[in-house]
């Protein structure tokens, strides 16, 4: 009864989740990274948070995990401080931060925090420093010291040259009416400040940063008497106009103007939501070549995909990347957003050039270049930025280029540059039709596809899919990278030049004068209609010099027994097509004459039995041909394995030989039985 007592608190926090405990809800991202930066500082006594400064800067972080062991925020590098937790202060003679800081008004507590630049504004209106000493619940963003400083010249001119009007609203849109700590600070809510119901826009990311109007919160939830303050990195300003509004008024944006009205996409930019535009400017679009651009803003589908792509899903202010993060768009695209020090970068890229323009429906940042997403662009397009530029001039030579920019439904089977590595073969209509059969007819999915699914050619020839366990293949070529699907055709990266099967596979056995021997054989043994016929066969076909490797009464034995030579022909026939890139490690493939045959591959050298293959992947309409030189053996065949069989034939004559022998002593029926034996166990 006692463990049940014991057990009960933990089995109700597991029941419960990880969202709420006993002890209450969970914490929110922004006071976890505080508890991280509390435990990394407790060494120094209590209410002692470690920070992360930028070195060269006066920026402070509170630590995650992953920043403590990097030491590093946007890929610059950091110290490491110990400084009073919010909320406390040193003791004289005491170590850490034992004491709570004393409870003042909100006037008072902005000095303690370090914004006595507000506490001197505030100073300066009539109204506000008796309401900020006063009764009453208030919440206060606070600009830092550092932050009034960093405002333009002019805008603060024209505040402090009316301090009872100007100044006094613009410090009163910092305000709330009401206390909010940062547990109800949720992501994507707007609070209604102290200026003209003006909204204040809140974002609280998974990791730990806090945004004001995009300002970061610096330290937060200092109590007061009459309200709490939060420390911010920035002076904010109301917002008015919503993204679209922005565009319409922006000069660098009239290209931009024109590609949304032609989308449709106006709709989404003025209408409700939390979005993150990559506003292209005109310089952008003037980088991409006139055919191109053309082409999409000639495309509503094109050019919705294109804008689409520019749309994060969630507003994203430029203080909360301190990492790469992975952020969605709405054309369902993945970006990876970064920083590198003070510069935010796009899949890696510093393209741009003006952040966090702020809306009432999100945010805004500068690009100055344009991120067209896979389908907005043309097989041409797509294979431009792959590793497939050798087979794609290859096209180009051959005449099928127009196959690749124009709007047929296609997928383009591309090998890799490394297939090249020797040399690309001359241009010839043999060639020509070759790569038309790289062409297949609609454009696919390679999720889609299953094993025996059958795909038309531009050349007219039906390619076969080939599912195996870690691999996806067309005929002897298989799948190496993923799709690129662009705007009416799909890349498929490939791993070799595909060879589409020219007959079956005694037309091609009969057709390769290497095999000319194991024709013959295949003939005596009766076997030509089965590898005439349709199935799906993998062949190891030995070669004439397999053949004559063979002591010569042994050769003359086998093919002078019809029955002996179909069971050694069956045992070099695979009930299944399994071709070079479907091998991995070692597959073991049943054969027709029914005992298994070990196939393995490393390094694109291919064995079996641990014979080597001379040559992969001879593709034939009912199957597949390897071409090896030696003739394997089936296990009973082999000396090793027949020692095997008759070692296992002794041990079972041992174990009846005991058996009777304890038997016969007691039985005189049985003792004949045990001589028998001890003959057979003498043989």
């Amino acid at each position: 009864m006692a463990l049940l007592v014991q057990l009960l608190p933990l089995a109700l926090a597991l029941a419960l989740g990880p969202a709420a405990t006993l002890a209450g809800p969970a914490k929110s991202p922004y006071q976890l990274v505080l508890q991280h930066s509390r435990l990394r500082g407790r060494q120094h006594g209590p209410n002692v948070c470690a920070v992360q400064k930028l070195i060269g800067t006066n920026k402070k972080y509170f630590t995650n995990c992953k920043q403590w062991y990097q030491r590093k925020i946007c890929g610059k590098s950091t110290v490491i401080s110990y400084e009073c937790c919010p909320g406390y202060e040193k003791v004289p003679g005491e170590k850490g931060c034992p004491a709570a800081l004393p409870l003042s008004n909100l006037y008072e507590t902005l000095g303690v925090v370090g914004s006595t630049t507000t506490q001197l504004y505030t100073d300066r209106t009539e109204k506000l420093r008796p309401e900020m000493e006063g009764p009453g619940s208030f919440t206060i963003f606070a600009p830092s010291n550092e932050a009034w400083a960093s405002l333009p010249a002019e805008v603060l001119d024209s505040l402090v040259s009316n301090v009872n009007i100007e100044l006094l609203n613009a410090l009163r849109y910092h305000m709330v009416n009401r206390r909010v700590l940062t547990d109800e600070l949720k992501h994507g809510m707007a609070l209604t400040s102290m200026y003209q119901n003006s909204g204040i826009q809140i974002h609280h990311y998974p990791n730990g940063i806090v945004t004001v109007n995009c300002a970061r919160l610096l330290k937060a939830d200092h109590h007061a008497t009459n309200g709490v303050v939060h420390l911010i990195d920035k002076v904010i300003s109301t917002v008015t106009n919503n993204i679209q509004q922005i565009i319409e008024i922006e000069d660098t944006f009239e290209t931009l103007r024109a590609a949304v009205a032609a989308s449709g996409l106006n709709t989404v930019l003025e209408g409700d939501g939390q979005f993150t535009l990559l506003a292209p400017t005109n310089e952008a679009f003037e980088k991409i070549p006139a055919e191109t651009l053309n082409r999409i803003l000639g495309d509503p589908e094109a050019l919705r995909d294109l804008l689409n792509n520019h749309i994060l899903k969630s507003a994203m202010c430029a203080e909360a990347i301190v990492a790469g993060m992975s952020m969605e768009t709405l054309e369902g695209t993945t970006l990876e957003v970064g920083c590198s020090g003070d510069m935010l970068t796009i899949n890696g890229k510093a393209i741009i050039s003006n952040k966090d323009i702020l809306a009432t429906n999100g945010v805004i940042h500068f690009i100055d270049e344009l991120l067209i997403p896979d389908s907005a662009k043309t097989l041409f397009e797509l294979a431009a930025e792959s590793d497939v530029s050798t087979a794609v001039d290859l096209f180009r030579q051959a005449g099928l280029g127009t196959h690749l920019s124009g709007k047929e439904r296609l997928t383009l089977l591309a090998p890799l540059n490394s297939v090249f590595k020797d040399g690309t073969p001359n241009i010839d209509a043999y060639t020509k039709n070759l790569l038309l059969n790289h062409m297949v007819k609609d454009q696919l999915a390679s999720k889609y596809l299953y094993h025996g699914q059958t795909l038309d050619t531009l050349g007219g020839k039906k390619l076969r899919v080939f599912v195996y366990r870690n691999s996806l293949c067309i005929e002897n070529s298989c799948i190496a990278a993923h799709d690129k699907r662009g705007r009416y055709g799909t890349l498929f990266t490939m791993d070799r030049m595909l060879t589409p099967p020219m007959g079956t596979v005694m037309d091609i056995l009969k057709g390769d004068n290497r095999f000319s021997m194991l024709v013959a054989a295949i003939q005596s043994a009766g076997l030509t209609e089965v590898l005439n016929r349709e199935g799906v066969y993998t062949v190891f076909a030995p070669t004439n010099e397999a053949f004559q490797a063979m002591p010569q009464e042994e050769l003359n034995k086998l093919l002078g027994n019809a029955k002996e030579l179909a069971n050694i022909l069956k045992y070099h026939i695979g009930d299944e097509i399994l071709v070079s890139g479907g091998i991995g490690a070692l597959v073991r493939l049943k054969s027709l004459q029914g005992d298994k045959l070990e196939v393995s591959s490393k390094n694109n050298v291919v064995n079996v039995n641990k014979e080597l293959v001379a040559e992969a992947d001879i593709m034939a309409t009912n199957g597949v041909v390897y071409a090896i030189s030696s003739v394997l053996q089936p296990p009973a065949n082999r000396p090793q394995e027949r020692g095997d069989e008759l070692a296992d034939s002794a041990l079972e004559i041992f174990k009846q030989a005991s058996a009777y022998s304890r038997a016969a002593q007691t039985s005189v029926k049985l003792a004949p039985v045990y001589q028998r034996l001890l003959e057979r166990m003498k043989h």
